[in-house]
């Protein structure tokens, strides 16, 4: 097929072209920016645009499918040009299920942990020579791409993300999938720009339940409360669902990571910390299970599993001193990643950064649902930068404010890059711990601090 991609210098955009170029179709897509490592990628296939910006003279009757991306807006002259001309016009989420639907879908849904139990079940997966079509959020070791696409393979591995699915399509992705296996870890409240209240978040789950293919399974968590709510209202709906519940298996940690305990099976070692991952890990072992792999394969291809990017990965490490980066940005996350580094290292001080960086984290009508999730550690810093307040056309925020919300005095609130940079330089590198959480970039600023000189007495 022709199949031209709007947008395509998106992190899943770019990895859907490279993935649809691979399976054969004839591949071109246009956008106003393209950053690295996209651009890179991109160049690298023959597929980077020869020109930034839009150009609707590119859209043709030739075309078989327009992918339409998140960074369009509705007004975008391509995408006008193409709905002028009656073309075919799908988001990425619709056009993965057309992609996959002669397959088995597996899909990951959930507030929090839907990278890492992706991960998981793709690294059982590989170890155990089964290949799937796969769409994961984040860059996998052993994977070359985010994206795949295979007409031969009899799963396709899914992270289901609730978000809107197109400029134009507000429904959100996963309402397209139709699992025939999925997971659901936990809710949490998020992207209060899409969903303006608790509730209305919460039901997009209910109705996502009802898109289960007919005689499926849904693995859920039986320690979220909210979830156990939604799950009791959709089983008198769905008596053709297999339900499995699944919960934090017991653990401990170790100098590499953590001992763990699947279903009274002997203790675990694995490279992971904490709860959080504790129980995504149940999560992954049930969805394999569930998918046909026996228990104690999954276990032994989980030994040698070292994370996603970006998911509590550890970026510095020298003696005593630990540098790590997560992508926590939802209350939850946060107080689940602190727990997990401040429980592996009881002895250390832990210093946490996060920047508040999404719709959701900058909006002064959620702001209050952070109130306590920066309790866990010994010094708390957080870092936004009032451009891009401005940039979201949402109102500004002062310090005090900052600080009240998240309801801890000794709360540090920067808005300086130069002064983030200078505050991570006083990190203690000696028996501590820096976590630095956050879905964007923290602005550029290096997040290792530089080395102290060494000094010595004569």
């Amino acid at each position: 097929m022709r199949i031209h991609l709007i947008a395509i210098g998106g992190s899943a955009m770019h990895n859907f072209a490279l993935a649809l170029a691979d399976s054969g179709h004839d591949v071109t897509g246009s956008d106003d920016q393209i950053f690295e490592p996209s651009r890179s990628r991109l160049d690298k296939a023959g597929l980077l645009p020869e020109m930034d910006g839009w150009h609707p003279d590119r859209l043709n009757p030739d075309i078989d499918i327009v992918i339409l991306g998140m960074h369009a807006r509705t007004d975008n002259p391509e995408l006008l040009r193409a709905q002028e001309m009656g073309l075919t016009i799908q988001s990425y989420p619709e056009f993965l299920r057309f992609a996959t639907r002669d397959k088995k879908r597996m899909v990951i849904a959930g507030s929090h942990g839907k990278t890492t139990v992706t991960s998981m079940i793709l690294h059982a997966m590989k170890g155990a020579g089964q290949s799937t079509d796969l769409m994961v959020g984040a860059q996998l070791e052993g994977f070359d791409r985010m994206v795949h696409l295979d007409p031969h393979t009899e799963w396709a591995v899914i992270e289901g993300d609730e978000y809107l699915s197109s400029p134009i399509d507000p429904k959100p992705k996963f309402l397209w999938y139709g699992p025939h296996v999925t997971v659901i870890t936990g809710i949490a409240w998020d992207h209060v720009n899409v969903f303006p209240t608790e509730e209305d978040y919460i039901a997009q789950f209910s109705t996502y339940l009802l898109t289960v293919e007919h005689g499926g399974t849904v693995v859920h968590c039986t320690e979220d409360k909210l979830l156990a709510r939604v799950i009791a209202q959709a089983q008198p709906l769905r008596p053709d669902i297999r339900w499995i519940g699944y919960q934090t298996p017991p653990h401990h940690p170790t100098s590499t990571g953590s001992e763990v305990t699947l279903d009274g099976t002997k203790p675990l070692a694995v490279s992971l910390l904490g709860a959080h991952n504790m129980q995504n890990l149940a999560a992954a072992r049930a969805c394999c299970v569930a998918m046909g792999m026996d228990a104690v394969d999954f276990d032994a291809h989980m030994t040698d599993f070292t994370g996603a990017a970006r998911r509590l990965e550890m970026a510095h490490e020298s003696n005593d001193f630990v540098v790590f980066r997560d992508f926590a940005h939802a209350p939850s996350k946060l107080r689940a990643t602190q727990a997990s580094v401040v429980g592996q290292f009881p002895d250390r001080e832990v210093t946490a950064v996060f920047e508040l960086h999404t719709f959701s984290s900058l909006n002064k009508d959620f702001l209050p649902q952070y109130h306590g999730s920066m309790d866990a550690v010994d010094h708390a810093v957080v870092y936004f930068d009032p451009d891009v307040v401005a940039h979201k056309r949402l109102p500004s925020l002062d310090a005090e404010f900052v600080r009240a919300c998240f309801g801890r005095t000794s709360l540090e609130v920067i808005t300086d890059q130069a002064e983030l940079n200078a505050r991570l330089q006083d990190v203690p590198q000696s028996n501590h711990v820096l976590l630095m959480m956050s879905s964007g970039r923290f602005g550029g600023v290096n997040i290792i601090p530089n080395p102290r000189p060494v000094t010595s007495s004569q």
